[in-house]
């Protein structure tokens, strides 16, 4: 349950690819007339996510309800634009009933929970709970931390070493500071590697009450999800930091930018050239939108690594230009020139 007379907010994080913005979907499918506003926040130019809720066609979801905090990292960015649109949201004349918050992919949560202890939402607003998505192939596949006792390994032998990747940072980051685990992405994965993956996550886990959820394409119940009544702004000294020490946080080790493309007469032969880019360059994550000519219907690309979906999600509106973008996110030094080529070539 919320504080007394406080709106309460959950936040998700979890990495690129790990099915945040499919969850929102679906709890926005199952909101029972809830009043759900929701702040999305992307790494990129290309406002993807954002464009994808506003397509969904759900019923009492409307674009007022969506906030886009694009092209910067919510958790660096917190008095600029996070402070600003919560206090927008709650000073409404009807405020929302419960606030989600999607983090980029490549955000810390912790930053963002301090910020509700500032003295212009701390009144009004409580964290309900941190959600940490995480994308169970990945994990099998060692995306985060490809030795991790090899590693540690290394630490021990030399302290004044930091062999921790950019992707096991984060991955860390997010989960230490989560009240909830949801496994997505489970139907990829045998039982003894989901018994394997949830061993993995439990050992890495700072505190034994936080729940692990699996799921299947993002689909848990809003009763599960909202009404973790965490509090989570008051049990900061819980959710240890790599950045307690003051250091700052930046985005350094990651690049990404927009491919903008012709019409896509043939969607399944740019999706092998997407794969062949992907292990040509070490791409972690392509999304966008495509135009198919002869389809009333946008087409939309998601890829993490090697896997990618597509599919139509809506008629193109009156009067919006059709236009094929892609925005291109991986660590940092991608070839940018190289992997336009290869994605717009024959």
């Amino acid at each position: 349950m919320a504080q007394l007379g406080k709106i309460p907010a959950t936040v998700i994080t979890g990495f690129l690819g790990a099915g945040k913005t499919t969850m929102i979907r679906n709890m926005l499918e199952n909101a029972n007339g809830k009043r759900i506003a929701l702040i999305i926040n992307e790494f990129g130019d290309l406002g993807v996510d954002r464009g994808i809720i506003n397509g969904c066609g759900i019923e009492g979801c409307e674009e007022d309800d969506v906030v886009e905090l694009a092209n910067g990292c919510i958790c660096c960015t917190v008095a600029d634009d996070f402070l600003p649109t919560i206090q927008g949201l709650i000073d409404r004349d009807t405020p929302p009933d419960h606030i989600v918050i999607e983090t980029s992919g490549l955000a810390l949560p912790k930053p963002l929970v301090k910020a509700f202890n500032w003295p212009e939402v701390r009144s009004r607003v409580t964290v309900d709970g941190v959600v940490a998505v995480l994308d169970g192939a990945a994990l099998r596949d060692g995306l985060f931390a490809h030795d991790h006792h090899a590693v540690q390994a290394q630490r021990e032998a030399d302290e004044n070493l930091d062999h921790e990747s950019p992707l096991e940072e984060l991955f860390e980051e997010q989960l230490h500071c989560a009240d909830m685990v949801v496994l997505n992405k489970t139907d990829l994965l045998t039982d003894a590697e989901r018994s394997k993956v949830e061993a993995d996550i439990r050992a890495e886990l700072k505190k034994p009450s936080v729940k692990i959820i699996a799921t299947e394409h993002s689909r848990v119940e809003n009763a599960i999800l909202l009404g973790l009544g965490a509090a989570a702004e008051d049990d900061l000294d819980s959710r240890p930091s790599h950045h307690d020490d003051g250091h700052e946080h930046d985005h350094d080790d990651f690049d990404s930018f927009v491919v903008s493309l012709d019409a896509i007469s043939d969607p399944a032969n740019l999706e092998k050239r997407l794969i062949d880019v992907v292990r040509q360059f070490d791409v972690l994550r392509i999304k966008g939108f495509l135009n198919v000519p002869g389809k009333p219907m946008r087409h939309v690309v998601q890829g993490v690594g090697e896997r990618f979906q597509r599919y139509f999600d809506r008629p193109w509106a009156d009067g919006e230009t059709r236009r094929s973008e892609l925005v291109v996110i991986g660590l940092h030094g991608l070839d940018r020139a190289a992997i336009e080529a290869a994605i717009k070539a024959a």
